[in-house]
């Protein structure tokens, strides 16, 4: 196959749960993929990249009932409003090919035609369920799979659950996932391959409650109503379904499956290396050729969670340090198969160490003398020497060891090996003293090759880094005028003595040294909890009796008409169903806080019996509750609402 075409990729992310506090964690991954995606498409590859958001289940019912709008509004506020998961993929420069969304209608049919498949060919059987779920993992789990009574995953508590349920026939695949995983190479890194089976398989592979009837918010099974279906058969699916299998929304499938690797977290290793591999062994398809399970990104030791105040946030990081210097940190720091403890300190002593001192400060100290000493113009010519021999054996050494690395996804590795070469040109220049080659003309041939040596090994690592650090490296590219055709993969060998000439430029410094003292001091500073904006009016010094208040009649009253007084800019008059069959006519002063079609058709609260009084002319007989608060130095006033399943007239207690 030529070099311009190797074939097609297919890499994904694990489509992430739309959590409303995104932290630096939930970047990791995807900034990995992104980063291999970039690579195979540098080789030549036509790469498709899938990632995207897992949108339903029982805990974002929760979170939606809790935040008083509908699950859909919840998951597309976080998906689609200010820094979202969207925003966040532009952020860290995502370049995915395809957003799936468990939500997209093709993806909901799709499910609803494979849930069928596998009821259909007796792998889906009905049942009821009885065990341990937990809510935040959406996992089942037996007595003796718990650890201290919790979770195994994320230790936090789990509840009983009893329910009518389908179940998967997981049992009846355990010997082939078993043999799947100790004699094939589908899951890595190897380590996780024994905790799967010892912990999973070999104490007994339970069937798998496969949908749920204690909640709504799902894919419903379509033939029999009231149960939906379990989250992660939605989630896994996706990787299909956004090919096209079971839809026609896309025609891809044939090209692009069987996926080449699926990237996940190790939480949710069991899921992709067991439950998937079964369900695609029940629908006779072709399983994926890998799954990585890469480890956590820690913050001091701990997990990152906002329930244990430790999130970093990648917008804060970004706007500090650049994007690039960011997804930098990550791969060059911790090896993507293992845990990695971040610190702000890790951070900024590699950016200083790696990005400032070495790479950064290579760039600009050759294109500064080339500057100098030729006018920013390298011509034909030159004189070599047996040290340039040495580079050149280095750079070509370099190059296969960065690509073994990178196809083992050793991400850290294969920046280690472009460091190399970076760190021996740095030594390059204190060897060959070009400040002194300058003083004569006699060797200024000498000079020029040490220049053009230098160009091509800072040449050759921009595109080595390319996939980590996609703008930088373009950035440096362009300082050294290197044309497109030698931006590339198959323009990656040293050719330091061709007859090209090179023109460089000068710019400000790519990776400006930090001080630390001082960005420690700052981010302290913005980690603190902000201060509150919101004021309340002060508590009433004067107290009511327990029968006076008792006395006051509050009702449910709905909004069947509103509108603007005349000559008022306060005032709105609502025409309200009490109930008692006679409109009830209140005015009330805040029209400054809503528009009077925002309000009809809402259950508003109401005292009842209170004296009529007048307003410019108009009777209201009554007063709607609200409440008022400042924030940030503006009033602000919100009716108060209830359901509207509450009747008009019902008494509030």
């Amino acid at each position: 196959m030529c070099e311009k075409c190797k074939g097609n990729y297919y890499i994904t992310t694990p489509i992430y749960y739309p959590s409303a506090n995104l932290h630096i964690g939930h970047a990791y991954c995807t900034v990995a993929t992104d980063t291999m995606a970039r690579y195979k498409r540098l080789q030549g590859y036509n790469v498709k990249f899938l990632t995207g958001t897992d949108e339903h289940g029982q805990k974002i019912e929760d979170k939606a009932k809790e935040a008083g709008v509908t699950p859909q509004q919840f998951v597309d506020n976080i998906v689609l409003g200010e820094k979202g998961v969207l925003d966040l993929w532009k952020l860290m420069n995502i370049s995915y090919d395809r957003f799936i969304r468990t939500t997209d209608d093709y993806h909901v049919a799709a499910i609803q035609k494979i849930f069928k498949k596998m009821y259909d060919n007796g792998d889906i059987y009905k049942g009821k369920y009885v065990g341990k779920y937990c809510k935040p993992c959406e996992s089942f789990w037996t007595e003796s799979q718990l650890v201290d009574g919790k979770c195994p995953d994320c230790g936090r508590e789990v509840q009983d659950a009893e329910e009518e349920a389908y179940f998967f026939r997981l049992s009846k695949y355990a010997d082939r996932i078993q043999d799947l995983l100790e004699n094939t190479d589908y899951l890595e890194p190897r380590s996780r391959v024994n905790e799967m089976v010892n912990n999973f398989i070999k104490p007994g592979l339970e069937d798998l409650c496969v949908s749920r009837t204690s909640f709504t918010w799902g894919v419903p099974v379509d033939f029999d109503p009231g149960h939906v279906v379990y989250v992660w058969i939605d989630a896994l699916f996706n990787y299909m379904t956004a090919l096209g299998f079971e839809n026609d929304k896309y025609d891809d499938l044939e090209a692009f499956w069987p996926a080449d690797v699926h990237f996940v977290g190790k939480e949710i290793v069991r899921f992709h290396a067991i439950i998937w591999p079964a369900m695609l062994m029940s629908l006779d398809l072709p399983l994926p050729k890998k799954v990585y399970g890469h480890g956590w990104l820690n913050f001091n030791g701990e997990k990152m969670s906002k329930s244990r105040g430790n999130v970093v946030d990648p917008y804060v990081l970004s706007e500090r340090f650049g994007v690039d210097a960011l997804r930098f940190f990550l791969l060059r720091t911790f090896p993507f198969g293992s845990d990695g403890n971040f610190t702000n300190e890790l951070l900024i002593n590699t950016i200083n160490v790696d990005l400032a001192n070495d790479l950064g400060n290579l760039v600009s100290r050759t294109t500064a003398m080339n500057q100098k000493y030729f006018g920013g113009v390298l011509a034909v010519g030159g004189e070599s020497a047996e040290l340039d021999s040495e580079l050149n054996a280095l750079a070509e050494e370099v190059m296969a060891n960065y690509e073994k690395h990178m196809e083992a996804f050793q991400f850290s590795n294969a920046l280690s090996e472009a460091f190399r070469l970076i760190g021996r040109a740095n030594k390059y220049i204190d060897e060959t003293a070009p400040w002194i080659l300058a003083k004569s003309d006699e060797t200024k041939p000498r000079l020029l090759t040490v220049m053009k040596n230098l160009c091509e090994c800072i040449r050759i690592s921009a595109i080595l880094v390319s996939p980590m650090m996609p703008d930088s490296a373009q950035k440096i590219l362009d300082l050294l005028g290197v044309p497109e055709n030698s931006r590339g993969w198959n323009a990656r060998c040293y050719c330091a003595d061709s007859e090209a000439v090179w023109n460089t430029s000068t710019g400000a410094p790519l990776f400006p040294r930090i001080d630390m003292e001082k960005e420690l001091a700052a981010l302290e500073e913005l980690s603190k909890p902000a201060k509150p904006a919101l004021e309340i009016e002060p508590y009433a010094e004067e107290t009511v009796d327990f029968d006076t208040f008792c006395k006051s009649d509050f009702r449910a009253v709905k909004v069947k008409d509103c509108k603007n007084v005349k000559k008022s800019d306060k005032l709105l008059q609502f025409t309200l169903d009490d109930g008692t069959g006679t409109d009830r006519q209140i005015l009330s002063g805040i029209a400054k806080f809503y528009k009077p079609e925002e309000l009809i058709g809402k259950t508003l609260v109401a005292i009842v019996n209170l004296p009529p009084r007048k307003m410019m002319g108009r009777e209201s007989c009554g007063m709607l509750l609200s409440a008022i608060h400042t924030e940030n130095g503006e009033e602000k006033l919100n009716l108060i609402m209830v359901d509207d399943a509450i009747p008009a007239g019902a008494k509030l207690c």
